[in-house]
């Protein structure tokens, strides 16, 4: 019956493969998630799994989005007929951005990652953000419906708009249930980006703020703790988040070319009033 661990871990990886780029909140639904299949390995081991999971979907965006991030593209020298690496500056300055971006919650967590894990992972808190930033979503959506977005292209994004983005990214790394890519898309369309790329700045900040989260679990991690069964199971997630975020990643990004982010509202303010009747019941 050990072996149930890992059909478990595929589960998880398809709930943070979906969830983790749509605007619906992927650490709310692990824990939402957690409640009813719980993995039953010790406790260190699931605390680094729910957010080390995380890595396979890191390496989707890196897959999909290589050319709009990697700085130092193959060159052919015509003159020489020897093929070298160039250096695109835009991209280098696309993650100085991005870095930028990222200070205020990575100070916040490597700060008080504990306490917000003692004081916010739970339902109550998932449940008042889904509907919150649902509703948030829903009123912006509305407010820019007559008007145009002003920044359209990557090169437009000023180091104030990456640390403005950057404030919205903290809400979701203290409050689970917020939705970092939702914050991060609510705050990019909130002060001119297109939909179109206030999404893919979302996917590229996740790259350094998730792989910095998981290094941090990892660091912690009592590796005496993991056998077979743990690796098997970390593996599997990781492998299932990747598959499945690659397909979902696609479906967004065709998605928001003709339509907005309302829907997303909804489902939000829904899910977070199952949330709540579920466990009012259940107490």
């Amino acid at each position: 019956m050990e072996w149930i661990e890992v059909f478990k871990a595929v589960l998880f990886g398809i709930i943070e493969g979906i969830t983790e780029w749509l605007p619906v909140s992927s650490t709310g639904h692990m824990i939402l998630l957690d409640e009813l299949v719980t993995i039953d390995l010790s406790s260190q081991f699931k605390s680094m799994f729910l957010v080390v999971v995380q890595l396979g979907a890191i390496m989707a965006v890196v897959m999909l989005f290589w050319k709009n991030i990697w700085p130092f593209p193959r060159k052919y020298n015509s003159v020489t007929g020897k093929k070298g690496f160039g250096v695109n500056r835009s991209i280098i300055n696309l993650w100085l951005k991005i870095l930028v971006a990222c200070v205020p919650a990575g100070i916040v967590g490597i700060l008080f990652d504990e306490q917000i894990d003692e004081l916010f992972y739970n339902y109550l808190t998932v449940a008042i953000m889904l509907i919150v930033v649902g509703i948030a979503f829903i009123i912006i959506e509305n407010y820019n419906k007559n008007r145009r977005p002003q920044i359209l292209e990557s090169e437009q994004i000023t180091y104030k708009i990456a640390i403005i983005i950057g404030v919205f990214q903290l809400v979701s790394a203290v409050l689970p249930g917020t939705s970092r890519s939702g914050a991060t898309i609510l705050g990019g369309i909130l002060i001119g980006l297109s939909r179109q790329l206030a999404a893919e700045f979302t996917f590229y900040l996740a790259i350094p703020v998730m792989f910095g989260a998981s290094v941090l679990k990892l660091v912690k991690m009592d590796y005496s703790l993991m056998g077979a069964l743990e690796w098997t199971t970390l593996i599997t997630g990781m492998l299932v988040a990747f598959a499945v975020s690659y397909l979902v990643i696609n479906f967004l990004m065709n998605y928001i070319r003709k339509n907005d982010f309302k829907v997303f509202g909804y489902y939000r303010i829904a899910l977070g009033a199952l949330v709540l009747l579920y466990f009012a019941v259940l107490a």
